[in-house]
Formats: structure tokens, sequence, C-alpha cells
């Protein structure tokens, strides 16, 4: 094995390390007992809590007097009995009970510092007094030594206007030193096997607005300078946006809350989750003669959705789907391409999975002529390989010399060696975009492209499951990557031939087949948690590609013969 080869199988061994560090999930801790199931609290049988029940279209809110505030916040899971709802069931809602837990539920003790706009200080949350209570609203009211604080909680007026939305109100009156508006800690969604929490907030800067994504504390941040227009706490494809319409105090804390702490409903499904770290946000309140109020979205990150509640109260709360990451600067344009021809296709076809398809068929039409130089490039190295492995064998004890030629012929024949990694450079950008685009399109989670095979294009497929999870398999079986893998092999050798008798190969074919085999296997493995649409556009970017290198050289090979 030469040096090249030997880099080449380090430089993939350190990428798979990454790839493994960078989507697995966080390492697993100790975990709390976990009850069997969730059970939705609608009454109050546990000490001096006591529970009230709100419910629209769009939402079932479940309040509590231990801080006057939202114990849960669940959603209706689309069907005949709730039309309005866009939020599709997947695998971790079968008990979900007809609603999707938007919050994490306490279910280790009741804590209700953690329950959704507690209003915290350092002292224990007390109690609220229910102090009215009407079709659409709610008022509890906590009378201190020395402070009194009202909160009213109420649904807008016209729910289709405003769908997945509640309006506070608070009035402090009296000592406000310290106080802080939580924002409850959403539900996990997994992404590639992994959370997908993310904190961010819109500025003003330069009075231009601006969405920023903030780092995801470790412990405790104060971003004490920044006053937001609205803040940000979501797992991906859900989650909760807080826009003060009234002053309040400046800056504001993130929180992380361990796991073990707010549990995740997945630690029902998979011991794993139950160390999944929960992100809180905390906004400061000042004493005020008028109520502070505050407009909440709470609710899935559906495009659609989004659009409509900007339209009635001007947020801007689609721009919530912005990129983060290392790679946003490039992912972002990308994912933002790709959404608008998807959702263009989809209108067409009503299939988000055909849509995937024919994205990429549209991408392969788009950059036509950089794949048809690059393939033109590798065809005619193919053309001229004999004379390259004559060269070789002529200058076997001058591989300088040999080299030299070769290269005076590549100029002669006008071939460049380095074109035939182009066209995975090329698509490279657009494999970043796509993978932003499935991790924060919400309408992908839980969309069906196949039945009982691909169910959730936002997740792997799963053709069967089994109980004892297998290492690097789990309890699931992923068959898209395998079929990747084995296309891409495929693939290698389409574009590459190489003589069957492997003594007839000369050291740069054999290197070129060993990279080729390694390559197909790295794919697999790398996108075997990969949404599966993801695989389903890489899988079919390689099959459009595989036909316009047959169309190619089949044409360049009947001009060949022409001449000849």
């Amino acid at each position: 094995m030469n040096r090249r080869s030997l880099l080449f199988i380090v430089a993939v061994g350190l990428s798979m390390i990454g790839f493994n560090y960078w989507f697995s999930p966080a390492a697993e801790t100790e975990a709390p007992p976990i009850p069997k199931k969730i059970a939705l609290v609608t009454q109050a049988p546990v000490s001096d809590e006591q529970f009230y029940v709100f419910e629209n279209d769009y939402q079932q809110l479940v309040f509590s007097n231990k801080g006057g505030a939202i114990a849960e916040i669940n959603l209706p899971i689309h069907s005949e009995k709730n039309p309005n709802s866009s939020i599709r069931k997947i695998e971790a809602d079968t008990d979900a009970d007809g609603y999707y837990p938007l919050l994490r539920k306490a279910v280790v003790g009741k804590d209700p510092r953690h329950y959704a706009f507690t209003i915290l200080s350092d002292e224990p949350v007390v109690n609220y007094t229910l102090k009215s209570q009407t079709k659409d609203s709610i008022t509890f009211e906590s009378v201190e030594s020395n402070r009194t604080i009202t909160k009213t909680f109420s649904f807008p007026e016209n729910h289709e206007k405003s769908p997945y939305c509640i309006e506070l109100a608070v009035q402090i009156e009296g000592d406000a030193r310290g106080l802080r508006l939580t924002s409850g800690i959403p539900e996990v969604e997994l992404v590639s096997g992994s959370p997908a929490p993310a904190l961010k907030c819109r500025l003003l800067k330069n009075q231009k607005a601006v969405v920023e994504s903030l780092d995801l504390p470790k412990t405790e941040s104060n971003l004490t300078t920044l006053e937001p227009l609205w803040v940000c706490n979501s797992n991906g494809f859900l989650g909760l946006i807080i826009q003060p319409l009234t002053e309040i105090g400046t800056g504001f804390n993130t929180i992380n809350v361990p796991g073990t702490l707010a549990p995740s409903r997945l630690a029902l499904l998979n011991k794993d989750a139950a160390s999944y770290a929960g992100y809180e946000v905390q906004l400061p309140l000042i004493a005020s003669k008028e109520p502070m109020r505050f407009n909440i979205f709470a609710g899935p990150f559906d495009s659609h959705v989004l659009k409509v509640v900007d339209s009635t109260n001007s947020g801007g709360y689609a721009a919530s789907q912005t990129s983060q990451g290392w790679f946003s600067f490039i992912s972002e344009p990308f994912a933002k391409f790709l959404f608008v021809l998807m959702n263009f296709f989809y209108n067409i076809t009503h299939s988000w999975g055909i849509s995937i398809i024919l994205l990429t068929a549209a991408l392969r039409v788009m950059l036509y002529p950089l794949n048809a130089w690059s393939i033109k490039s590798t065809v005619k190295m193919q053309q001229i390989s004999p004379q390259v492995a004559a060269i070789q064998e002529k200058h076997k004890k001058e591989p300088k010399k040999a080299q030299q030629e070769i290269m005076n012929l590549y100029r002669e024949k006008g071939v460049n060696p380095l074109t035939g990694c182009l066209p995975i450079l090329i698509q490279m950008p657009f494999l970043i975009g796509m993978f932003d685009l499935l991790k924060t399109t919400f309408e992908l989670r839980g969309a069906s492209f196949i039945p009982g095979w691909i169910d959730n294009l936002a997740a792997p497929d799963v053709l069967f499951s089994w109980g004892t999870p297998i290492f690097f398999f789990g309890s699931d079986f992923h068959l898209l990557p395998i079929i990747l893998g084995v296309v891409m092999f495929l693939q290698q050798r389409l574009s590459s031939p190489l003589p069957k008798d492997v003594n007839q190969l000369t050291d740069t074919q054999r290197q070129q087949k060993f990279m080729g085999n390694i390559m197909a296997i790295v794919f697999t493995v790398m996108f075997y948690n990969f949404p599966s649409g993801l695989n389903i556009y890489w899988l079919s970017s390689m099959l459009f590609g595989m036909l316009q290198q047959w169309v190619t050289t089949k044409s360049m090979n009947k001009k060949a013969l022409t001449k000849s």
C-alpha cells in the first residue's frame, strides 16, 4: 500500500470519527426511573396543585396554580377530528393520546420552575390564586409581602388568523428585582439520531431586523446587552417564540437543564434519551403600572402557519427558520433555494418524496454543462489509459520521467485527471443545503413516501425492527443507505471501467479501485442514520448521474469510432 492510500484511509477514518461525534446523541448519564406511561394531567390529585385545561383547535393548555404557569402545551395531531392541525404522527407519537407534547413533562416529580412562563426569583415558586376565568382566558394572582403579581393568559379572538398563539399579560406591583419569565423546555426531536435544539433571537442592527443563532449554554449564559424583538426556543421542527410587545428588562439568560431534571418522552422508548439536555430562555421583568404584554407562538414551524401569524402581528416569525452551525453561510442560501424548488414540485405532485426526486432532476439539468465536462474528461482518460499504461511500462525504473511524459500526454489530449472529482465537489454545497433543509423543514416531518418503509422523510427509513440494539445498526434496519452504497459502487465501476484481469491493473488503477470501494463503504456508514429524504436525494442524484454518464460515454465512443 503506497503513502497516498495510507493517507486516504487516515483521512477517511478521521472524517468518520468527526461525523460520529457531530451527529451522535449526547453521552449517556445515569437516568432516574421513568414511569411506563406519561398520562395527560387534567385535574389535581397531587398535594395542593390545581390544574386548569383550556383548549381550541390548535392547542391544549394545562395551567397550574404553582407559579400560575403552563405545565403542558399539547398540540393536536392531524386527524379527521383535528383537520386544522399540521402535525403528522410519527413513531414517537404512538402513545401521545392524539396530542404532541410541545413541552417536556415533569414525569419525575413536578418542578414548577421548569413550567412555561413561570416567574422565577431567588425564592421557591409560590402558589397563585385563580382570580378569574372565562372561556378563552384565565387570570392568576400572587400576593407576597413585597409584591403582587397578576398574570393573564388568553387565546387570540380569531384563532384561524393567529394559530398556535397565546397572549400573556404580566403586571408586577412592588419589588421586581431579579424576576425572570421562563420559556419552558421544548420536547426532544431527533434528526439523524440526535437532538436538534436551537436558541435564536431577533434583533435590530443598523435599523434592520436580523435573526441570530445563539450558542447552546453549557450551564448558563447571561446575554446582558441584547434587546431582543423576540426569542425562540426550538427543537428543530417545533418550539416557542416569545415576543415582548411592551418594555421589559434588558438582556436575557439561556439555561442548560439536565435531562435527568426534565426528561424527554423519548426516554419511554430509549433509555439514552433521558440524558438529552434541555434549554430554557429567561426574560427579565420590571415593575409596571400597566401590564407587560407578550405574544407567544407555541407550535410547529410550518412555513404556511408562520406566514399566517406574521400577516396578523408582523412579528417576522418566519425568519426563525434560519440555518445554524459552522456551514450556515453555505447551507442557508442553498437550503432556501432548494425549498422554493421543492415546494414548487410539491404543489404539482402533492408528494414530498416525489418532489425531492424532481428537485434532484432539476439540479442535474442546471448542472448539466459542468457534469458533462467532467464526464467527457473521464471518458478521455479511459480512452488514453492504454497509452498511459505503455508509458508506465516503458519507464518502470524512471518514475519521474514516466510522470513527466504522462503529464505531456494529458496536455496533448486536453485531459485533466482532477475533473473526475468535480461532480462530488459541485454537489457538496447542495448536499449541505439539503441536510439543513431536511433538518429544519417541518413539512417533511412525518411526510410518508412509501408507507410501511419510508414513513417519515425527516427520519431514517425503517424496513424492520428488533428488540435488542446491535452495535452501529441499533434496533432498526435502514435499507436506503445500503442501496445507496451499492449504487455508488456500481457508479464507480461505470465511470472508471477497469480490466477484469486483476494482473492487468496498473498501480493507478489499483489505487482508483481501492478508493472507490472505500468511498462506497464510507458513504453507506455516513448516511445510515441520515434522514430518508437526504438518502433519496443523494441516491437519485447518483442514478441521474449514471444515466448522463452512459449517454455521454456512448456518444463519445460513437464519435471516436466514426473518426477512426
